[in-house]
């Protein structure tokens, strides 16, 4: 039976690493590292490089981790985590076709991907097709974001419907989260995402952005469908604030949706939960799957 189990990240703003309530992401940071957009709310900047992270990552084989570029000026950043510990992180934040294989000859598990896919706000299969390409066709080595926000008008079962965010989750695109067809994108408006897309990539990555870095609690309706929807794996973030959450995910998903936590970790300011509780965790989890 598949246990949820806790992923890591490290999330890199204007070139440090930082917990951003994602949110407030309005706006191009200004490129200096001491300053930040007036609308911006940050829950903590940390002192240590991501290489800092990265290395305690390693130490603790807390694999699949992933580290995302919020904005410009955070590559030198990325490649730190990268060089402290190769092999050990998905990388996401600016990817598209031009610099997937680059980012995973530097280092990267796994390229992450999302508003490249979406030019103008509507996916384009093609790009999708492309960035696959540049990795020479394997799809283990793709994550496809679906990060999200909730919107209105939905139908059925609680009336929950979400749409794929991009742009730092600001800007909307024409593509839900949905249970999809396993079609290749039927000509329905808006497309369709998991089972159209879970041929092209090996796991999902979903930040539910209304709630992230909030520290409020996670979106349950979201967790229990992509426990339903998804067949390959697929982490979710935004809300978590304990380890009472990775259970809660464990149960609501069936063990099908790993969880990230951010702002609550203690590493990162945080009062929730201890990465040495999360590490804890996942021991206990795999002993369990072992059994």
């Amino acid at each position: 039976m598949p246990r949820c189990t806790f992923r890591p990240c490290i999330d890199l703003h204007a070139g440090q690493v930082k917990q951003i309530v994602g949110g407030t992401l309005h706006t191009t940071p200004s490129p200096s590292a001491s300053t930040s957009t007036p609308s911006l709310q940050t829950n903590h900047i940390s002192p240590h490089p991501p290489s800092y992270f990265a290395s305690l990552y390693r130490a603790h084989h807390l694999r699949g981790g992933h580290v995302i570029m919020l904005g410009p000026g955070n590559e030198a950043a990325a490649a730190d985590a990268l060089q402290a510990w190769p092999g050990g992180f998905h990388v996401g934040g600016g990817i598209g076709a031009a610099n997937a294989g680059a980012w995973i000859a530097r280092g990267a598990e796994k390229v992450i991907v999302t508003s490249y896919l979406f030019p103008e706000g509507r996916f384009a299969l093609e790009r999708l097709r492309d960035v696959l390409a540049a990795l020479g066709g394997q799809r283990a080595k793709l994550v496809v974001d679906l990060s999200c926000r909730r919107v209105e008008g939905g139908e059925g079962d609680g009336g929950a419907r979400w749409a794929v965010a991009m742009d730092k989750w600001q800007r909307l695109t024409d593509m839900e989260v949905d249970a999809g067809s396993g079609s290749p994108f039927p000509s329905s408006s808006p497309p369709q995402s998991i089972a159209a897309l879970e041929p092209y990539c090996s796991e999902f990555l979903v930040h539910a952005a209304d709630v992230e870095g909030l520290q409020g609690g996670i979106d349950q309706e979201l967790v229990a469908r992509l426990g339903e929807w998804c067949s390959i794996p697929v982490t979710y973030a935004g809300g978590g604030r304990s380890v009472a959450d990775l259970a809660l995910v464990d149960r609501l998903a069936g063990g099908r949706v790993d969880l990230t936590i951010g702002s609550a970790l203690d590493i990162f300011g945080g009062e929730g939960v201890t990465l040495e509780e999360c590490v804890e965790w996942n021991a206990r989890r795999a002993g369990e799957a072992a059994s």
